[in-house]
């Protein structure tokens, strides 16, 4: 177990990656397992262009090339996920300025803050109420959009029971006691919503149907699925007008952490969209006419890339180097950001390099993401090479080598297995093709 002091710290993740990584960063906990783990983890995401150096410095996520393929990766999942689960799901897009209320967060220009409290003649109420009146108010979730969204949407389904829609986007929130901050501050993240509009009478088989969903699909891509799990959140917890929630969630270093959230709303959120125009809300459950019920499904998706970023960091021993141990990034072929390493071995590195930017263009045009190391101008030895390309989670490492000049053979280096073995260099796209479009049904 960590040390108590090392939990705490922990224990006041951020929203999104960066903050969080950052958060980590400013102290010393160097003893107990889930400490190494997350010093390893945050030494990787930065030399290995998961996130940018100097990110740890900012409020919001700052991803470098791996970190933005790879969040690209989990969110078109997540995407095809939920909008081909089924066929009354249509996605949306909504804007990120809201109608100002009581819990609206309000982004103010500074100049302007200034200027209203530096006139003499306005009062400290005039000049906040002119700093709200020319600001901009930003959502902190999504499923107000979704609900704006209600009624046009009926036209899609013919006003019949169920539907659902999809959004992924940008919110901002407002985290009170993030890392010791008592005045508070606002943060980003990407967040995703699935709303399901349902009747009254299925609503609670449909909670445990996306419940049961959700889980599928977090486990799908993980390396120990058993770090996922469901949880009920209790009665005594649960807001005013929410039925039921659940949540998904996912075992770190230092303790389990909510990825996803599912609530039951009843209809009184919907109720409150269209205040005045109830008709307008009624569908049709078989022979019934309803107002249905909503259920909500929300997931902050930088904390579940980070989720999978710990989830699939292993140190596993070695059986071919000096070296006890190999660090590598395990993650699931779909997710992994970059499926093949290009390298050069020892020959004419005139006529290699050829070669590599002949095999580049090729992967490339079949859309297979590669990373061009014989680029590199700093040369490695083949164990080192291998060291960067397993904690860059790169699934295979192509070096091609004077045999390729001679007799057109490559050596074909596995992440997983380090299997190594020669293939001719008219099989290796064809092979990787196939690799690939297993890996999706995994």
């Amino acid at each position: 177990m960590l040390p108590l002091y090392c939990r705490k710290r922990l224990l006041l993740i951020g929203e999104n990656l960066s903050r969080y990584l950052r958060h980590s960063s400013n102290h010393n906990a160097t003893t107990g397992d889930g400490c190494d783990q997350v010093s390893l983890l945050l030494r990787l995401c930065e030399e290995r262009h998961f996130i940018s150096p100097g990110a740890f410095h900012t409020k919001t996520c700052v991803y470098g090339p791996l970190g933005t393929e790879l969040k690209k990766n989990i969110l078109e999942q997540w995407w095809t996920a939920a909008i081909r689960s089924r066929a009354r799901v249509f996605g949306i897009s909504t804007s990120v300025h809201t109608r100002p209320c009581k819990e609206s967060l309000m982004i103010a220009n500074y100049r302007t803050v200034q200027e209203n409290y530096h006139q003499d003649s306005v009062t400290t109420e005039e000049a906040l109420k002119m700093v709200f009146q020319n600001s901009m108010s930003v959502r902190s979730n999504l499923l107000q959009g979704a609900l704006q969204q209600y009624v046009h949407a009926l036209e899609l389904v013919s006003r019949k029971l169920p539907f659902g829609l999809a959004e992924i986007g940008l919110c901002h929130q407002s985290n009170d006691q993030s890392f010791g901050n008592s005045h508070g501050c606002l943060s980003e993240l990407t967040e995703s919503s699935l709303v399901w509009f349902c009747s009254p009478r299925t609503s609670s088989q449909w909670m445990d149907y996306w419940a049961r969903q959700r889980l599928q699909w977090w486990r799908k891509f993980a390396l120990g699925p058993s770090d996922f799990s469901l949880c009920d959140v209790a009665d005594k917890d649960l807001k005013e007008g929410i039925l039921r929630g659940i949540k998904v969630l996912c075992k770190f270093p230092w303790g389990l952490e909510t990825l996803e959230t599912l609530w039951s709303l009843g209809n009184t959120e919907l109720q409150k969209t269209y205040e005045g125009t109830q008709t307008k809300l009624q569908c049709r459950d078989g022979r019934k006419v309803v107002v249905p019920h909503v259920i909500s499904i929300s997931g902050d998706m930088d904390k579940g890339m980070l989720a999978y970023l710990f989830n699939s960091l292993k140190q596993l021993k070695k059986t071919d180097s000096k070296q006890k141990q190999r660090t590598v990034l395990k993650l699931h072929p779909t997710l992994t950001p970059v499926k093949v390493a290009l390298d050069m071995g020892r020959g004419s590195n005139s006529e290699l390099r050829q070669v590599c930017e002949g095999l580049l263009q090729e992967f490339l045009e079949e859309g297979i993401p590669t990373w061009p190391g014989y680029l590199d101008t700093l040369p490695l030895s083949l164990e080192n090479l291998h060291t960067k390309y397993d904690e860059m989670g790169v699934l295979f490492t192509v070096l091609v080598s004077e045999t390729t000049l001679k007799n057109g053979l490559l050596l074909v280096r596995n992440r997983d297995t380090t299997i190594r073995e020669t293939m001719h260099i008219s099989e290796i796209k064809g092979f990787l093709l196939r690799y690939i479009d297993a890996s999706e049904n995994l």
